[in-house]
């Protein structure tokens, strides 16, 4: 049997009962698995107690995930003593380390969620913290009265860009997402290409190329309920070739990304 490539996932601080944890939702494992049809290794945000060049050699790939938490504003220029949490500083801190360790040596790096956030701080991006209130944009985040399911049904169209790599794997022009997030990009990080925009310009999909890795990551959650929804697993199919050295997308005879 021939050993699929190997995904590390990011792991959160969490707390379960009275005591700290390293946690993931099996969600995002279960689905970059499944989909991607890859192995996988869950890393930690320990970095106190391991540096990311230590681990990344044996990767092929990074998947970072959501989270509950959101990023320190410092990481992005801002100092904000009122901003809003719960954070991760040793997430923030492990995160940062790893996708410039991938990325040195040319590994593909995909993000969901508070991911994408990540990726677009690591590319010199911001951040805006009012995705849910502000009266110019629509909403994205539900209700805080729904329940859990109810913010995963909260939902808005995107635009694809022509020609992007969603574009072309989904073969379609638009999309409809789920939209849990207080939080987005503000200003996109240097390198990064727009694969996708709410209908109030904000961007909520983007790529980039480095040393010859991927990089692709949504502001949406795809590994929600991915059964339902063939966008979302061709999300994490293209995570899988990705992995093995593949063109993403073959969409016409001699075409590929």
């Amino acid at each position: 049997m021939t050993a699929r490539p190997v995904a590390g996932i990011i792991c959160c601080t969490r707390t379960v009962g009275v005591e700290p944890a390293q946690a993931v939702m099996s969600r995002y494992v279960e689905a970059t698995m499944a989909y991607g049809d890859v192995a996988a290794l869950l890393v930690p945000s320990l970095p106190g107690r391991m540096r990311a060049a230590e681990v990344v050699g044996r990767l092929d790939g990074l998947m970072l995930t959501g989270s509950p938490s959101n990023l320190d504003p410092a990481l992005y220029g801002e100092e904000i003593g009122d901003a809003p949490g719960p954070f991760d500083a040793a997430r923030d801190g492990m995160t940062a380390d790893l996708i410039k360790a991938m990325l040195d040596l040319g590994k593909p790096v995909f993000g969901i969620c508070r991911g994408f956030q990540e990726i677009n701080v690591a590319f010199g991006g911001t951040l805006r913290r009012d995705m849910a209130a502000n009266p110019d944009l629509i909403a994205h985040h539900a209700p805080d009265d729904v329940d859990f399911n109810g913010m995963f049904d909260h939902t808005h169209d995107v635009a694809l860009t022509p020609g992007g790599v969603l574009a072309r794997a989904f073969g379609a022009e638009a999309a409809v997402v789920n939209s849990v997030h207080y939080q987005g990009v503000d200003r996109l990080g240097e390198g990064l290409a727009v694969e996708a925009r709410a209908p109030d310009g904000v961007v909520e999909g983007f790529s980039a190329t480095v040393n010859g890795a991927p990089v692709l990551a949504v502001q949406w959650h795809p590994e929600w309920k991915p059964a339902q929804n063939r966008q979302s697993q061709i999300f994490f199919e293209i995570f899988g070739r990705a992995l093995r050295g593949a063109p993403l997308i073959v969409d016409t005879p001699g075409a590929s990304v």
